[in-house]
């Protein structure tokens, strides 16, 4: 009797291995019998046994499928990216990189880009998912703050939530995916303000928006820096605009500080919507004030040069698809249970390896996708074709 027992569970199992394994629909027809006769020819309460080793193979199945893709399989999760607006070419590239991630991992991507750069617009998205009770969401945040009723409202149902490029507090997230290190980018575009100045004069910064955390933080970086070391004692802000991430609005404001400032001799604008109209604004009128700042390869290759001739002797920025990825891997670890949000934790981003949440600075964690880097006229051909 036990030996007919352990041939009924065999021919069971193998029948199920087979089925799990072949998709077409001939591969089912030819198993499916091969496990029929046995059984029937094993009374009812011998088959009970046999009827739930079927799941147990499909089970064993999925988790080899699993192990296959690295552990990250999510079939079935849906993912949602809120980027800051529509139209940002910064943020079609962030899409890009997001989407290749999560479809590349089985999982279903809901993207959400709000008609203006404020907070209404995006409590509207990210209300509208959470109702479609999706697994993630990762969201650039218009405002530090003023998302994080609606963010908690999502954690509490089961969502996790994570912000990247520009992040929320610390109780409206599990993580933050920043870009590079605030103290290292206000290093870097404070350098360049001192550099282009020729060590003094009149500078600006055309910043996004007001309430942008990202900005402000960069922003307060470079003044701070300023501040405490001499080198610097020479330059002089005189003004911080805000274009609100709109080209037309950061081109007038850019044709303002020329206006009202006749020595100014810099501007820096850590945002890509805005250096890119200012550049076109200094390089149409020839003016002498040197740009720099934070932009796209693709849109600023034309203002990159040494020469009178070009508005922008070098930039920085980042790669955006590659930030949105980390962002992706970031959360798939969190609806995966790899990780919770917490300083210390490791989890292995696909390609780009591991990576560990360090202290945010805010009562949160963050990771950090790598220093800023800097485009300039050596470079830009290679990289204007990239993003």
């Amino acid at each position: 009797m036990k030996r007919k027992m352990v041939s009924v569970l065999l021919t069971a199992v193998m029948a199920a291995s087979l089925l799990s394994a072949c998709g077409g629909a001939g591969a089912s027809t030819e198993s499916a019998p091969a496990a029929a006769p046995a059984a029937e020819a094993a009374p009812a309460a011998e088959a009970a046994p046999a009827a739930e080793a079927a799941p147990a193979a499909e089970e064993a199945g999925a988790a080899a499928a699993e192990e296959a893709t690295g552990g990250a399989d999510v079939s079935g999760k849906t993912f949602a990216i809120v980027v800051k607006s529509a139209g940002n070419p910064y943020f079609k590239k962030a899409i890009e990189g997001f989407t290749e991630v999560i479809e590349g991992n089985g999982g279903t991507v809901v993207v959400k880009e709000p008609s203006a750069a404020t907070v209404d617009a995006q409590i509207t998205e990210i209300q509208s998912l959470i109702s479609q009770g999706v697994a993630s969401i990762s969201v650039a945040a218009n405002d530090e703050n003023a998302l994080q009723a609606t963010l908690e409202e999502a954690m509490a149902a089961g969502i996790k939530v994570n912000c990247f490029d520009s992040k929320v507090n610390a109780d409206s997230r599990a993580t933050f995916c920043n870009q590079a290190g605030t103290t290292e980018v206000g290093q870097a575009l404070i350098d360049a303000v001192l550099d282009l100045s020729g060590g003094e004069g009149q500078y600006a910064i055309l910043s996004a928006t007001s309430q942008a955390t990202n900005q402000n933080a960069w922003i307060e970086a470079m003044k701070s820096i300023q501040e405490s070391d001499s080198k610097y004692a020479n330059l002089e802000l005189v003004e911080v605009a805000y274009g609100d991430d709109e080209p037309q609005k950061s081109t007038d404001q850019t044709q303002a500080l020329l206006s009202k400032y006749p020595d100014l001799k810099v501007i820096c604008a850590p945002t890509t919507v805005g250096i890119a109209a200012a550049a076109k604004v200094l390089q149409d009128q020839k003016s002498s004030v040197k740009l720099t700042g934070l932009g796209l390869p693709s849109e600023m290759a034309e203002y990159i040069g040494n020469d009178d001739a070009h508005s922008c002797p070098y930039m920085f920025l980042w790669n955006p698809s590659d930030l949105a990825k980390l962002a992706a891997y970031t959360s798939i670890a969190l609806v995966k249970g790899e990780i919770t949000g917490a300083v210390g934790e490791k989890f292995t981003a696909g390609e780009m390896g591991e990576y560990e949440l360090k202290d945010a600075g805010d009562g949160g964690s963050e990771l950090i996708l790598g220093p800023p880097f800097q485009f300039n006229p050596e470079n830009i051909a290679e990289w204007k074709d990239v993003y």
